[in-house]
């Protein structure tokens, strides 16, 4: 898949206990997925990323992992991820695991033996300090954890013990920090890759590499990770050359200069998609604010937006994809507090720029943010985008014939609830649209993901809008226009397109002469 497939890549994230349960037990699983993949198919998707789906205790939703060679059994077995596998593959669908490379859960059997206060082969697969009277040096630790005189590293939580892959340039007054090529580094890579193997040997079509860029530590100009995931690069195209590698770097310049193929420009430090949708909002006065391009009585950071985002495209275009997704399970999802009309603009935006699409599992029905909910497996305020998928109306809106109170998260209950069924029957619905604009992108090359990209210039529109922007391919090119804002907008296109629209919703053209209604869209032929 890794490179004529990731050329028509769209990709479907699965949060898999929220998205559908097959044995009743409140909790999604694999069974649950697999009987949804024609759903999944019908959206013109061509592959899957599932979040952790490993042994886990669950503290951090499956991102503590206990056996990395072990499906969860709330999910089912690895026969099941197996038959996921087969399945997926049947449809001309593939499946990317999330690979959690920084750390483990606490309870994995490598920590429990470096913890021990004897020296053993794991006692450097974490890091330590020499001493629990000792810091970590700046670093997150947990002190006293047990008989080992020394505290471990932490990556997230305190029951997240940080893997140990060395310091690029280790401190000679902290002898407790390992170099990049220390006995306890080397092996720690070795086994990341003997476990990406397993699962390559599965069936698994490649991975989502979790906090990809912060491996190795006191690491000044990234040269130690970037050359760490160079190697993994090359061992995969050399034994596994279709498999993918996405990260979670948010720096698409470095990552795909470390080797990854598909990198998110989400968070984690650089600002594009805050810019364009703010996905968390400002909190003022008890109201969320929303801001970037997509706040509609003010939009802004448009340029502030495509001066990054072009900044990452020249130098990546040749060499892997950027992926501006429609969300994910870390922040609030894009609809909340926003309309439809709204939503429809962002998609047709998300849907028509160049890269790999990644399509958070019911932001394509609306899927809501739920405000209010208690914290489940280290979620706190993310708990509420993390909700089951709604399939139908009924019982728990089809997502579980276990008792609501049984469920992983609750479903919404308002009677006109967003779900798959409703949408389905509605020809105008967001779902029917994100079907349209995803055939438009398979229609046409200009609109895929190797498509040349090109903001242009208006004559008469505003600072930030429309945003409008020329795809290509080969001698066709076709011309996306965008309204976030609640104005009216006239404008003057500086090159004619088909007055008839390839998809547009409330724009109309004559000539040049472009004139959008707040809250609009259009695709034009050039």
């Amino acid at each position: 898949m890794a490179h004529g497939g990731l050329a028509t890549a769209v990709f479907y994230q699965i949060y898999p206990q929220s998205f559908y349960d097959a044995n009743g037990d409140g909790i999604g699983d694999l069974a649950g997925i697999i009987a949804k993949l024609d759903y999944i198919k019908s959206l013109r998707c061509t592959a899957i990323w599932l979040n952790p789906i490993f042994d886990s205790p669950f503290g951090d939703a499956g991102y503590d992992v206990r056996d990395f060679r072990k499906v969860a059994p709330r999910y089912g077995t690895n026969a099941d991820l197996k038959c996921l596998f087969k399945e997926a593959h049947s449809r001309n669908l593939h499946v990317v695991l999330d690979l959690v490379a920084g750390h483990t859960s606490v309870e994995h059997p490598w920590f429990k033996a470096s913890a021990k206060a004897t020296r053993n082969r794991y006692s450097d697969y974490y890091i330590w300090t020499s001493s629990v009277w000792q810091n970590a040096a700046g670093l997150p630790q947990v002190n006293g954890y047990s008989n080992r005189d020394g505290n471990y590293v932490t990556n997230f939580f305190w029951f997240q013990p940080a893997l140990n892959y060395g310091f690029a340039k280790p401190d000679p007054a902290q002898t407790w920090q390992q170099p990049l090529d220390a006995p306890g580094p080397r092996a720690v890579k070795a086994e990341l890759k003997t476990m990406m193997q397993f699962w390559l040997d599965q069936g698994c079509d490649g991975f989502r590499v979790d906090m990809a860029s912060s491996l190795i530590r006191n690491d000044p100009g990234g040269y130690g990770i970037k050359n760490f995931w160079r190697e993994i690069r090359g061992w995969l195209d050399k034994d596994y050359p279709e498999a993918v590698l996405i990260s979670e770097w948010s720096n698409p310049k470095q990552a795909i200069g470390a080797g990854f193929h598909v990198d998110f420009m989400i968070h984690c430090g650089e600002p594009a998609y805050q810019m364009l949708c703010n996905p968390w909002g400002e909190v003022r006065g008890g109201t969320k604010v929303h801001g970037g391009y997509f706040h509609r009585e003010k939009p802004d950071n448009l340029e502030g937006f495509l001066s990054n985002y072009l900044a990452h495209y020249r130098a990546t275009r040749k060499a892997g994809f950027i992926s501006l997704p429609t969300g994910n399970h870390d922040f609030a999802r894009f609809g909340h507090g926003r309309s439809n009309a709204e939503q429809r603009v962002f998609y047709a935006l998300l849907l028509t720029m160049p890269g790999v699409p990644f399509i958070y599992y019911g932001d394509e029905i609306g899927l809501p943010f739920q405000e209010g909910l208690t914290s489940k497996e280290g979620a706190y305020s993310r708990t509420g985008t993390r909700t089951p998928m709604q399939w139908k109306n009924g019982r728990n809106a089809g997502f579980s014939k276990a008792a609501a109170k049984r469920l992983y998260l609750p479903v919404q209950t308002r009677t006109d609830r967003p779900t798959v069924e409703s949408a389905e029957a509605n020809p105008d619905s967001l779902l029917h649209l994100v079907r349209h604009l995803l055939a438009l992108r398979c229609k046409y090359d200009a609109l895929g993901n190797l498509g040349a990209f090109k903001p242009l210039r208006m004559e008469g529109g505003a600072v930030n809008v429309p945003f409008v922007y020329q795809r290509g391919k080969g001698k066709k090119a076709i011309v996306v226009a965008i309204n976030s804002s609640s104005k009216i907008i006239r404008a003057t296109l500086p090159l004619e397109v088909a007055r008839k629209p390839l998809l547009a919703e409330n724009v109309e053209v004559i000539g040049r002469n472009l004139c959008m209604q707040p809250v609009s869209y259009g695709v034009f032929s050039v």
